[in-house]
């Protein structure tokens, strides 16, 4: 006769199988119905964690750290106290997860020798200084972490130090032997070595890596990797935001603002189920959506809610301020932000610092930036590097009086940009070569680069940049309409306060040609919205 499973059983089968509202069930009846064994009680701790049942997490692992204390496992009960430190100053509660590294430090005092708890312990403490801007003051504590994991044959430790050691590599500036190494940790991750929680983590931080160094390549398999990660856990909360965000980066690079805006929201939403982590990513790149469309009062509420987070919306927010016309503000933000940024994240920022500064017109504080920005670039470089190297060197030559050397530099910047499918850069790069061109005494082809610009910027629903393209051709001065006869028809109808199906209906065109239009005429005419559109029209003579 088989003895049927124990709701331990079951629920330790659960987790293995990755059905983590079913393990978290079992255990849960398992702990009622008499109790748990430590080393379940923080196997409960996780599940609750993913699922972003925080509170209750913190809870269990309490319990186990005292069941592990109860029973003279230190070393357990050390390691216990070092994950809530880690969770506790993750979410935000300074006072808790300082009164856990004080009693995680004084179990290891009476330890004989060096364990795998004092290892876990040391990575906040490694985090705090990379956070910090000390890099290579964490690297240390990492290096210290990586060699008590591998000792102590412990797969999830040793992960997280090597972890801390590539990423602490990649913000001191030594970014191919940084990845390098991120990429040796992905591999514990991807053959299911590594326990769920530091997976996750190992992660978000290597994708994290690689939008610093503006590895595409990378930022693409990784973000793959875990969307399928997550995928596979379907009723994980923690890191799935994460995913989330990172996802709605790569689709503003490549033009899909529209599901990049939807994907960003869907990461809030992972916030609101217990994804802390989440929360800047979410918001940020909502903004980023926002300030690229015109929705200036939206991007600056997103941009203020990803800054509640306590990280600086840069350079987003000092690009916003530009859109604003507050040119002083976004110097002082941008200048402020890069005197506190370490190496990496210095990098990241400047080739928004040559926008920045070009616009207050500094024009040597943008050709610094710019050398700072070009002295590492080869042709080895990662092509996204060599886009923006080529972009910012047009603007900055043309700025300097010297047209042609910008035309050079904006056509070398279009095809690196147009080979990484990413629309709106492309479009940038034929103003600056529109711009060229009229300099040189071309006006022709001026005009069929602002023509190709304007008409992607369109289609992107580029509001701003649109708006950019008809001052620089005079068009927006001009009495006459910019829409075709169609987005007028189109126009009329909006303006009479009808909805696009409605629109559909009386054009005899379809929905999706009519949302279309209207995307169109928002951008054209530099509005942003229905109504704005509508009173344009009214003010310029456009309807009747």
């Amino acid at each position: 006769m088989t003895v049927p499973d124990t709701d331990l059983d079951l629920g330790r089968s659960a987790f293995h199988e990755r059905r983590w509202r079913d393990a978290l069930e079992c255990l849960a009846r398992a702990d009622a119905g008499g109790g748990l064994p430590p080393q379940d009680i923080e196997l409960a701790a996780s599940v609750a964690m993913l699922l972003g049942l925080n509170a209750q997490s913190i809870e269990y692992l309490a319990r186990a750290h005292e069941e592990f204390l109860t029973m003279g496992d230190t070393d357990s009960a050390a390691r216990c106290a070092s994950w809530l430190v880690m969770f506790l100053m993750d979410m935000g509660e300074q006072a808790r997860g300082n009164g856990w590294l004080a009693r995680a430090k004084h179990l290891l005092e009476g330890m004989a020798g060096p364990c795998a708890a004092e290892g876990y312990l040391l990575i906040p403490a490694a985090l705090g200084l990379l956070r910090t801007g000390a890099p290579e003051m964490g690297q240390g504590l990492f290096a210290r972490a990586l060699e008590l994991g591998a000792s102590f044959h412990d797969q999830d430790l040793r992960a997280l130090g090597q972890l801390g050691v590539g990423t602490s590599q990649v913000s001191l500036g030594h970014v191919e032997e940084g990845l390098q190494i991120l990429d040796e940790v992905m591999v514990s991750v991807t053959a299911g070595e590594i326990s769920p929680i530091p997976a996750g983590i190992i992660y978000c931080a290597v994708l994290g890596s690689c939008r610093l160094s503006h590895d595409v390549r990378r930022a693409h398999e990784w973000t793959a990797a875990l969307e399928r990660w997550c995928g596979e856990r379907p009723d994980m909360v923690m890191f799935s935001g994460q995913c989330q965000a990172y996802r709605a980066e790569l689709l503003i690079l490549h033009g899909a603002w529209d599901e990049a805006l939807a994907v960003a929201r869907a990461a809030e939403g992972r916030v609101r189920k217990g994804d802390p982590d989440a929360t800047f990513g979410s918001w940020y790149q909502q903004g980023e959506v926002f300030r690229l469309q015109g929705f200036v009062e939206e991007a600056a509420k997103a941009y203020a809610t990803a800054a509640g987070t306590g990280f600086e919306p840069v350079p987003g927010i000092a690009l916003l301020q530009l859109v604003q016309n507050k040119t002083a503000q976004a110097q002082a933000t941008m200048r402020r932000a890069m005197a506190d940024a370490d190496s990496a994240n210095r990098r990241r920022l400047l080739p928004a610092a040559v926008d920045v500064e070009l616009a207050v017109g500094d024009v040597a504080a943008a050709r610094l930036a710019l050398d700072e920005l070009a002295e590492p670039l080869n042709e080895a470089s990662l092509p996204l590097e060599l886009a923006l190297g080529a972009h910012a060197a047009a603007q900055v030559l043309l700025a300097e009086g010297q047209p042609q050397a910008a035309l050079r530099e904006s056509r070398r910047a279009w095809r690196t940009w147009y080979s990484l499918e990413a629309p709106y850069q492309a479009a940038r790069c034929r103003v600056l070569a529109g711009r060229a061109c009229a300099l040189l005494g071309d006006p022709d082809s001026a005009d069929m680069e602002f023509e190709a610009a304007k008409a992607e910027f369109a289609d992107l629903g580029a509001t701003p940049a649109v708006a950019e393209v008809l001052e620089l051709t005079g068009e927006k001065n001009k009495g006459s309409s910019p829409l075709t006869s169609r987005e007028l028809e189109v126009l009329r109808l909006v303006a009479g306060g009808h909805a696009n199906r409605t629109i559909a209906r009386e054009l005899y065109l379809s929905e999706k040609t009519v949302a279309r239009h209207v995307s169109n005429i928002l951008s054209k005419l530099a509005v942003p919205s229905r109504a704005a559109a509508t009173g344009y029209a009214f003010e310029h003579g456009l309807i009747h």
